[in-house]
């Protein structure tokens, strides 16, 4: 069994607060996975003392950028070394499929890599040529960092989120608490021992497992100058509020209920091959998952079936099982969450295509959810408004291309989308149209070196590339004179 009886603070291994440890539960069978210390908010206040003097006081916002660089591709590479530890650690504690976690790995390099070439091409000082050539002055541009950043994530994709998060962070000079969901201790604490053989300086970088109250008392926490968050809608209007009435800098990548348009001509086959991972992948456990399958009315029946042969063909069970596509649910109160979104569902009128609220034959030991597709869906249902989480999927008719886009845009929120189409610069028009975020063309993936959040309810701010760089600094004007 794992433990960890010490909380990574300031780059050191400390005693907690409460020496009490959290048994780490796996959703499979609820077998004890591991024990790990939890944070408290004064556990809270010394990692944030530790990176207010690192910041103040210490080296790294004073780094050269190169410098940082460097020590940043030391963690990548630890990260890559370790990649089989992280995705059965993630698989195990969250219930993920192990194909899933181990298939991601090469994603967490592109996405590190990406903010690692737009580091080095940033311009981290500038001289501005003026408009008026007259001027008797010039304007020298200082991109620098904020200062402490507090930075909260989930625990669906926690190796993901966390490295979108502190990578841009450092880069730019900033120090960090990340706060980490208690489901990921194991995962995180792993992430912990690698970046302590980085080089990070003392302060800069402190891993706090912690339930919502301490996260609270984080962001709240008058040394923080920037929150970033990534999470539900609702705990980022906490947030908001919250850093707002101290003009905290703050950026947000919240939920999302994403729209599949597949329009007259699409491959059906291919459009519904590319929504089993568009729309049920990590137990469909994901942020942008496209749920809302808008179809066409002229082929809704067909869409329908081949959506019905399709969820019915996912592998149900163990994730650490090759044939499993579908683990259980993280916890036993996300499970529930599903179920009663699917009672939900069947008492609004919705179309029971194949699934339900019961839970699989001989899964009743784990948090499972049968996979559920519903159909004769109205977009004002609360299964096709409200983000359920789970491997639930909901087809709604349109008439008409304009009829869709505007089903497809009623939504709160705007944080991913889809198109499928015979004609890609069709589906280009469609994707202009659509208020979201980021929208895949035919199932293309997503990058990361554009910018990645959303429209509306689903967040604030960018992460990815130059962009999400961008979002870790201050920008600073120093004007001198020109001599003439």
């Amino acid at each position: 069994m794992i433990t960890y009886d010490q909380l990574f603070i300031g780059g050191s291994w400390t005693t907690p607060s409460n020496t009490t440890l959290l048994d780490i539960v796996s959703p499979h069978d609820q077998s004890v996975l591991g024990r790990a210390a939890q944070a408290l908010p004064a556990d809270v206040d010394r990692a944030v003392a530790a990176a207010r003097k690192a910041f103040d006081e210490g080296p790294w916002p004073r780094t050269p950028p190169a410098e940082r660089i460097a020590v940043i591709r030391r963690l990548t590479t630890l990260r890559e070394r370790h990649a089989d530890e992280i995705a059965a650690l993630i698989s195990a504690e969250n219930g993920s499929a192990l194909w899933f976690t181990k298939a991601g790995q090469p994603g967490l390099f592109r996405q590190a890599n990406a903010y690692l070439k737009a580091a080095e091409t940033f311009g981290w000082e500038e001289t501005l040529t003026p408009s008026d050539p007259a001027a008797p002055f010039r304007s020298v541009v200082r991109r620098e960092a904020i200062g402490v950043v507090a930075a909260v994530i989930p625990w669906n994709s926690p190796f993901s989120a966390a490295l979108a998060k502190i990578i841009p962070a450092l880069l730019a000079g900033n120090t960090v608490v990340l706060k980490v969901s208690p489901e990921n201790s194991l995962s995180m604490n792993l992430l912990a021992r690698l970046l302590e053989q980085t080089g990070l300086p003392e302060g800069v970088l402190s891993v706090l497992p912690a339930d919502r109250e301490t996260s609270e008392h984080l962001v709240r926490h008058r040394d923080v100058d920037k929150v970033a968050f990534t999470g539900s809608t609702r705990a980022g209007r906490r947030i908001a509020s919250l850093a707002g009435a101290q003009l905290k800098r703050v950026s947000l990548e919240l939920g999302g209920k994403s729209a599949a348009v597949i329009l007259p001509d699409a491959d059906l086959g291919a459009a519904i091959q590319g929504l089993k991972f568009g729309s049920l992948l990590n137990n469909g456990e994901s942020c942008i998952a496209q749920t809302r399958i808008l179809a066409p009315r002229t082929r809704y029946e067909e869409v329908v079936a081949a959506l019905k042969e399709l969820v019915e063909s996912l592998g149900v069970g163990d994730p650490a099982d090759e044939a499993t596509f579908i683990g259980p649910m993280v916890r036993r109160d996300q499970q529930q969450r599903v179920l009663d979104y699917i009672r939900a569902g069947i008492e609004e009128g919705a179309r029971l295509v194949t699934g339900g609220p019961e839970v699989p034959a001989g899964l009743e030991g784990g948090f499972y959810v049968t996979p559920t597709l519903f159909a004769d869906v109205d977009n004002s249902m609360r299964i096709a408004r409200e983000e359920i989480f789970g491997p639930v999927l909901v087809v709604i008719a349109y008439d008409d291309e304009d009829d869709a886009v505007r089903i497809a845009n009623d939504s709160e929120y705007g944080l991913s989308g889809g198109v499928w189409s015979a004609d890609e610069a069709h589906a280009m028009d469609v994707a202009r149209r659509l208020r979201t975020g980021t929208v895949t063309v035919n199932g293309a993936p997503i990058g990361f070196d554009g910018p990645f959040g959303g429209f509306k309810a689903s967040g604030l701010g960018r992460e990815y590339g130059a962009t999400g760089l961008g979002t870790y600094v201050e920008y600073k004007t120093v004007t001198l004179k020109t001599e003439r």
